[in-house]
């Protein structure tokens, strides 16, 4: 199918949700580029519509992903330069857009594995530091995400672009401080709060038990009720002026040590990738 008119009713549908509270009324998104749309369809996500222009695209392999989307399902449409541009979130649009469905993300549903390593992000505002938290939890093996107290929308195109698709393929769940931290208890899992007000360097605490990394807001860090609840505060050292890092490089920081100390996994999983 082809499409020509702004009028269209799926090029206005498609801009409809840009706005959050048009996507969480539908329970739609966007997602946007060969390799969101790639991640997205390998992880389950259900993709409804895909809208794509051909001379806008970066390689040789939209035609196939394409072919592999529609046998799943999904309408397919092309659309000319300008209605592409419309219709996405980028300055430089790969030539793909496509609807899909949201997941529900319930606390209930994480299932905590022996040694489990979870990040907590609690009130999170901007979709840039949470999509990079995610690439983040995805690259050093955290076995889930949980936002508490949620200021930004998980499916915001940007998240989903910062996180490169890693929203697809970490475990998450959303939920509030006070069930988090009842959760936590109950599976015994540690509770390590990313604090400057404290004596314990990061580098110098056990990460290799079932911990969940917590860290907070842009702008004021964790609420006092989990400096209190949690199991220890640790601190990333701070040699400059400023006494505090962005939230983002702070959690990717706190994740690749616990990896580190966990180094015998990421030993064998060199060992399996280059045998």
């Amino acid at each position: 199918m082809q499409i020509t008119s702004t009028k269209n009713p799926a090029v206005k549908h498609v801009c409809s949700l840009r706005n959050r509270r048009n996507r969480e009324k539908e329970q739609l998104t966007l997602l946007e580029g060969y390799r969101e749309l790639s991640r997205g369809n390998k992880y389950g996500i259900e993709i409804i519509e895909v809208f794509f222009c051909r001379e806008m695209f970066l390689g040789e392999n939209e035609f196939p992903l394409l072919d592999k989307l529609a046998e799943a399902g999904a309408k397919i449409a092309e659309v000319p330069a300008h209605l592409m541009t419309k219709m996405t979130y980028r300055d430089r649009p790969e030539g793909l857009i496509a609807v899909v469905r949201m997941k529900q993300h319930e606390l209930s549903k994480l299932a905590p594995k022996p040694n489990s390593l979870y990040i907590v992000a609690e009130a999170v505002e901007k979709p840039g530091n949470l999509g990079s938290i995610l690439r983040s939890a995805d690259a050093a093996g955290a076995d889930g995400l949980i936002i508490c107290n949620k200021c930004t929308d998980i499916y915001n195109p940007n998240v989903i672009r910062a996180s490169t698709g890693a929203l697809f393929s970490v475990p998450m769940a959303e939920s509030s401080t006070e069930e988090t931290i009842k959760w936590l208890k109950e599976n015994k899992i540690k509770s390590l709060a990313a604090t400057p007000h404290t004596d314990f360097l990061y580098t110098d605490v056990d990460m290799t038990e079932s911990v969940a990394i917590i860290v907070g807001t842009e702008q004021h860090g964790l609420s006092q009720e989990w400096i209190d609840a949690a199991d220890l505060g640790i601190r990333i050292p701070m040699l400059g002026k400023i006494d505090s890092l962005n939230v983002a490089t702070a959690a990717t920081i706190l994740l690749y040590e616990a990896a580190r100390q966990r180094k015998w996994e990421i030993k064998g999983f060199y060992e399996n990738s280059f045998n």
